[in-house]
């Protein structure tokens, strides 16, 4: 297979409702699809879903265009390759840029499903026909908002719920929501907000007392010793995000018990083999995983579907409906969730086609070239 043509389109969406971390704000976003054509005219699609703030990580929307037009793009237009970890080879000696490099290694997984006339899923290795969706709610302005907003969710069919919390946000919405929702699978993500302090760990272990399926990245990414600390000291598991980028990272968490389950995002990983292998690794150790997600339009959220079907993908994944952050998204049909489960596409590819004049009438910049 040969890539003759790759298309860069920036493109912004407003969200149905705002979205607030410990470090920001968003009312919208800009990501950026990548539509990769081989010499039969097949185009697989993916998405580089970077924040368009460092605060996440380091990447942007701004860095990941200008990476990929001048690293990415040079390396993989015109190249001769069979499967997708041949394609992503090209890009080897790029250091970091993981959600640059997840929008074309997306691409490149879209491409080689549609050649081999399989689903997205199937060529993963996926083997479920539905995925259970959960829902991730930002910090509200109270806890009237907070609890309005879960309610919202749950008569919606979520059976999952994830909290942001920050220092001055923590304890007492967890246990507003805990008390209106007794049974419901109920997780926080601080997002590596808290300090490895006394503080702290007094929170976390108050917060061990009310029934959370997991606490997400309490600490600052690189800190496996304090999440193996604060491990050690609750019954809660761990989840790892941020901290884990790579593989070896994913070794460096297993050695330590600085977490009992992963949370798998293609973008932070740096695409779809690497997240496929982190995978298997955490099913052989025993860690369960989930899929984490970044606002994901429908390109980005129908590949993220696909993956979560694989069978280690035992907890439900940020995966939830289009409708729940987007009036109109990028695909057709949008991703749907009914009573909190999406259906895995069997169509060739991510089973979604991309609704081209919707994605130009809202790109602010585009890129387009041929192999020679």
């Amino acid at each position: 297979m040969r890539i003759e043509r790759l298309r860069l389109f920036e493109v912004s969406l407003p969200l149905v409702h705002g979205f607030e971390t410990s470090s920001h704000r968003k009312t919208h976003l800009d990501h950026i699809l990548v539509a990769a054509t081989d010499a039969d005219g097949r185009t697989g699609w993916g998405e580089i879903a970077s924040p368009a703030d460092p605060y996440y990580g380091s990447e942007t929307t701004a860095t990941a265009w200008s990476i990929a037009l001048r690293y990415l793009v040079p390396a993989v237009l015109g190249a001769e390759w069979d499967t997708p970890d041949q394609l992503e080879a090209q890009w080897r000696r790029v250091r970091g840029h993981e959600f640059a490099k997840a929008g074309f290694s997306a691409a490149a997984w879209d491409l080689h499903s549609r050649d081999l006339g399989v689903s997205l899923a199937t060529a993963l290795g996926g083997t479920r026909s539905e995925v259970v969706a959960g829902v991730s709610l930002g910090i509200e302005p109270g806890i009237d908002a907070l609890l309005a907003q879960v309610q919202r969710q749950t008569d919606a069919g979520y059976g999952r719920v994830k909290l942001k919390i920050a220092p001055g946000w923590d304890l007492e919405p967890v246990r507003a929501v805990r008390s209106a929702h007794p049974d419901l699978d109920l997780h926080v993500d601080a997002n590596g907000a808290y300090p490895d302090d006394d503080a702290a760990a007094a929170v976390f272990r108050a917060l061990d007392d009310e029934r959370l399926t997991m606490i997400e990245q309490p600490f600052a990414p690189r800190d496996f010793v304090a999440h193996a600390r604060l491990q050690q000291a609750l019954s809660t598991p761990i989840c790892l995000d941020e901290s884990v980028v790579d593989l070896a990272d994913l070794r460096t968490m297993l050695a330590l018990d600085a977490g009992r389950v992963l949370n798998i995002k293609v973008s932070r990983m740096g695409g779809l083999t690497v997240a496929r292998q982190a995978h298997d690794l955490a099913a052989d150790a025993g860690i369960p995983v989930w899929c984490g997600g970044m606002h994901e339009f429908g390109v980005g959220r129908a590949a993220n579907v696909a993956l979560s079907a694989m069978p280690n993908f035992v907890l439900p994944s940020d995966v939830s409906g289009s409708d729940k952050y987007f009036a109109r998204d990028v695909v057709v049909p949008a991703v749907v969730a009914h009573a909190g489960r999406v259906s895995v596409p069997t169509a060739p590819g991510i089973g979604h086609e991309v609704d081209e004049e919707w994605v130009r009438r809202n790109t602010s910049r585009t890129f387009d070239t041929a192999a020679a």
